[in-house]
């Protein structure tokens, strides 16, 4: 069984998809992918590409997905360790990091400015990588 981290983006494009992953890999994520996710529909609320209603219902695919969320004390520990080495001002981004050198094969992520900083930490895949063994 392959495990792949999803970042907010990824969650939010297999539920638009209405997309089924490959039931040979596991989706792991960070506790707070899905309420990151709900950031992402609402600034699409806001830009008009989305209705809210859209966007809720959306949110309740993404509730349906299985996907171990992890946010354990050595997850957020080396979270805060790549921040801290890389100079990064926040620890979002390096949480999907922690998660998946810790808990998974590869990072699936369509956050370009996590996809930079994820080049040369952790094993990058693409989205496509779901979908098959």
């Amino acid at each position: 069984m392959a495990r792949f981290v999803i970042d907010p983006s990824a969650l939010v494009h297999l539920a638009e998809g209405d997309l089924t992953v490959d039931p040979g890999h596991q989706l792991v994520a960070p506790h707070s992918v899905r309420s990151r996710s709900l950031d992402v529909l609402l600034l699409r609320v806001y830009a008009g590409e989305l209705s809210e209603r859209e966007a809720l219902e959306l949110h309740q695919r993404m509730t349906e997905m299985k996907i171990r969320l992890l946010g354990d004390r050595v997850s957020r520990r080396t979270a805060w360790n790549l921040a801290v080495g890389h100079g990064w001002a926040s620890i979002d981004g390096a949480e999907y990091l922690a998660v998946t050198q810790l808990q998974a094969d590869a990072l699936v992520a369509l956050d370009t400015d996590l996809v930079a900083m994820a080049t040369g930490l952790v094993p990058l895949v693409p989205i496509s990588k779901l979908f098959s063994s």
